[in-house]
């Protein structure tokens, strides 16, 4: 099967466009940065957190695995010159040890199978007293509603693996010596059909995806963890 996030890369970055500048004012404000930090941003798709940090830091590069979404990063980075774009695994990151004074993940853990390896990646390549920046979706602390939600978002997009509730995320980060600064939950309800759109669903998937729904046919809630640590 075709990878979704190549199929749906215009989708993806248009969603990310009329969002630009609401993350941009958000991570300003949780980040607090220096400016003259150096940057990564592990599966940064079309650039949504690479662009919110690029007026923040001195350099940013971002980091996907899915060419067309590069394709379009690349296009939409004209005005940041500091941003550049690569293509690579999240899994094993090709970068030196300690080679970034921040490291940051959007949306990315509960796509990829090993989010363990992804975090260990990100702590090696940040220095020492650098930041660590993750922002995902994270399951409710009932295990059977996180079970829900993960039928519905496999029967969505097939390449989502499993949402990590807070108390996963934080052993992952205590197993990486990471040491929490802030952090903060963001509710975001998205109406149903633009959500099912934006995953390329249709047909005999979507009304799969439709019938598992959490919340009905209208719309779907969900939780971000927003994160800042520090490798120690």
């Amino acid at each position: 099967m075709p990878d979704r996030f190549a199929r749906t890369a215009e989708k993806v970055a248009a969603s990310q466009d009329e969002r630009a500048a609401a993350l941009a004012s958000q991570v300003r404000s949780f980040l607090a940065a220096h400016g003259d930090e150096r940057a990564v941003d592990v599966g940064t798709g079309a650039g949504a957190l690479a662009f919110a940090l690029a007026p923040l830091v001195r350099e940013v590069v971002g980091l996907d695995r899915v060419p067309e979404l590069l394709e379009l990063a690349r296009e939409r980075a004209a005005e940041h010159a500091n941003v550049s774009f690569v293509e690579g695994d999240a899994e094993h990151l090709p970068f030196e040890d300690a080679s970034f004074d921040l490291a940051g993940t959007l949306r990315t853990l509960h796509h990829v199978r090993r989010p363990e390896l992804v975090l260990a990646e990100l702590t090696r390549v940040t220095r020492p007293e650098g930041r660590i920046l993750v922002i995902d979706q994270i399951a409710p602390v009932d295990p059977l509603a996180a079970l829900a939600i993960d039928r519905f978002e496999r029967a969505r997009d097939p390449g989502h693996t499993r949402l990590l509730p807070d108390i996963d995320l934080r052993q992952l980060f205590e197993a990486n010596g990471l040491v929490l600064l802030r952090e903060r939950r963001e509710t975001e309800r998205r109406p149903l059909d633009a959500y099912l759109d934006l995953a390329g669903c249709g047909g005999a998937e979507r009304e799969r995806a439709v019938a598992l729904a959490p919340e009905g046919r209208e719309s779907y809630t969900a939780t971000l963890g927003w994160y800042l640590l520090e490798r120690r």
